[in-house]
């Protein structure tokens, strides 16, 4: 029997898989496709998922070392300019979500994962200690017996509906996009900015969704090539019959958003090159991330719009929360009820992604009553508060999980701290370990019974707190500021390593 099966092998099943390797258990990773997907869903990665990749020292294999945030997003299409914030949370990864994908998948083979392609799940059947998996292989059909299934199938999750788990939402049909690998003749960029002279429009800044009455359009030079990108309003459903998209279709709908023929050349280099078109948009969420030994990640337990790049930043998240807490689980030592904290951490989260993107979605519709909407909100987007809420928001950094304590860390994404001899934290949570950093020096002897669990560091850092107790998943379960934590606080730390970490060994 395996201990866990995830199905799917795009970037959420293969983030949880790592997860699960680094903490001791090997997942089966079944996909039904025979080999990668060449398609790129995503062109970067937005938000606390770049420092929680930095973290798994996975950035480093991406891009190198971590780049400070960036200094300006957008909103809804309206500039959010980031150096209005007093912290600025917002990093920005640029790379191909396949390019992700395949750095993810040679991670999770180094951890020893075994993945099957060409496997695909056809049927379940649970009871109380197992999950019964019914599999279309390319040998033929087999059964295959785990502890637990997680579905990391995307939006249209068969595990999801082989579960039995209802994915309420709305489909949204009014919306119509073109997305196409496409070159632009050289004069007609701006040297300075890397935007587009676009006649009757001025300069469209590079990666900026320009909103005008017709629609939307992004022009976006990645490295690889650039992407060009529109958005309209049409109430035309998706026909069975009709034809694959051209180049001409990417023209013509950048005619009728800019009035303006922009000309638009084949793509150069050997690609793959993107020529993709949309009808609607989806929001969803998944009724319950959980049923019986089915849990569900990312896509396949929250789908909503695209805008702002939140879609990897969630799921991968999903799979760095469940990770850890599915293998404490498996491995006999998690607390009574970790588990079932996987869906009430991560469903307000993804609650919350649904929200902004139906938020932003509604300042990108046409008329006239949204573009007075819109001039309002850009004046808030002028207040240092605003942008800050805003930019917590998008990246995610608002997040905090119910605390144990009153300390104003408890419960948030740690800090990035660097201790006083150049240590990174990010150096010290690449194995995915719980963690205390002790500043004070004194609470090495409270971790008796957890030493199998949890790492200790001592040193110095500068910082807001004193000790820091850090789970796997980069969030912190306890903190003190105190240079010499009382009996109080220590009792709090042993609350805290309980209600996470299980009973010390010589309870």
């Amino acid at each position: 029997m395996e201990d866990v099966v995830i199905a799917g092998a795009g970037p959420n099943g293969l983030m949880l898989a790592c997860e699960l390797a680094l903490a001791g258990v090997r997942p089966l990773v079944l996909e039904r496709l025979p080999e990668p997907t060449t398609e790129n869903r995503a062109n970067g990665l937005v938000g606390q998922v770049v420092r929680l990749l930095d973290r798994r020292g996975l950035h480093d294999r991406l891009a190198g070392p971590i780049a400070p945030p960036a200094p300006a997003f957008v909103f809804g299409a309206l500039r959010l300019d980031l150096t209005l914030a007093e912290r600025n949370p917002l990093h920005i990864l640029g790379v191909p979500q396949r390019r992700v994908a395949a750095m993810l998948e040679d991670r999770a083979t180094e951890l020893g994962v075994e993945i099957h392609r060409g496997h695909e799940l056809t049927g379940l059947t649970q009871d109380a200690g197992s999950v019964t998996l019914d599999v279309t292989g390319p040998g033929g059909p087999y059964r295959l017996a785990a502890r637990y299934l997680v579905g990391a199938d995307g939006g249209r999750s068969v595990t999801r509906k082989l579960a039995g788990i209802a994915f309420p939402g709305v489909t949204d049909d009014r919306t119509l996009s073109h997305t196409a690998n496409a070159t632009v003749p050289a004069e007609l960029t701006d040297p300075d900015s890397g935007g587009l002279h676009v006649p009757g429009h001025g300069v469209i800044p590079p990666f900026f969704h320009y909103r005008t009455e017709t629609g939307l359009f992004v022009h976006a030079p990645f490295p690889a090539g650039p992407l060009i990108s529109t958005m309209e309003w049409a109430d035309a459903p998706e026909s069975a019959d009709e034809p694959p998209m051209t180049l001409d279709d990417m023209r013509a709908s950048v005619r009728r958003v800019l009035g303006f023929d922009l000309p638009l050349g084949e793509p150069e280099g050997d690609g793959p090159h993107l020529l993709r078109r949309l009808r609607g948009r989806n929001t969803r969420l998944a009724a319950r991330f959980r049923e019986g030994r089915v849990l569900l990640v990312g896509d396949a337990a929250h789908v909503h719009s695209a805008v702002g790049g939140p879609g990897l930043n969630l799921g991968l998240q999903d799979a760095a929360g469940l990770g850890w807490k599915l293998a404490a689980t498996v491995r006999g030592w998690a607390p009574a009820g970790l588990l079932d904290t996987y869906e009430s951490e991560r469903r307000p989260v993804a609650e919350r992604v649904v929200m902004h993107t139906q938020a932003q979605s509604a300042l990108l519709a046409p008329g006239r009553d949204v573009t007075a909407l819109r001039d309002l909100f850009g004046e808030l987007l002028r207040l240092p508060s605003a942008v800050q809420h805003v930019a917590d928001l998008m990246s995610g950094a608002d997040v905090r999980y119910e605390p144990g304590t009153d300390h104003p860390l408890d419960g948030r994404w740690a800090p990035d701290l660097v201790l006083a001899d150049g240590t990174r934290l990010a150096e010290l949570t690449t194995t995915a370990r719980p963690l205390l950093l002790d500043f004070t020096g004194s609470l090495g002897d409270e971790l008796r019974g957890w030493t199998d669990r949890v790492d200790l560091v001592s040193g110095h850092a500068a910082a807001d707190a004193t000790a820091l107790l850090i789970r796997p998943d980069g969030y912190v379960a306890w903190a003190t500021s105190s240079a010499a934590p009382d009996d109080t606080e220590r009792k709090a730390l042993h609350a805290a390593l309980e209600r996470w970490f299980g009973r010390p060994l010589d309870a």
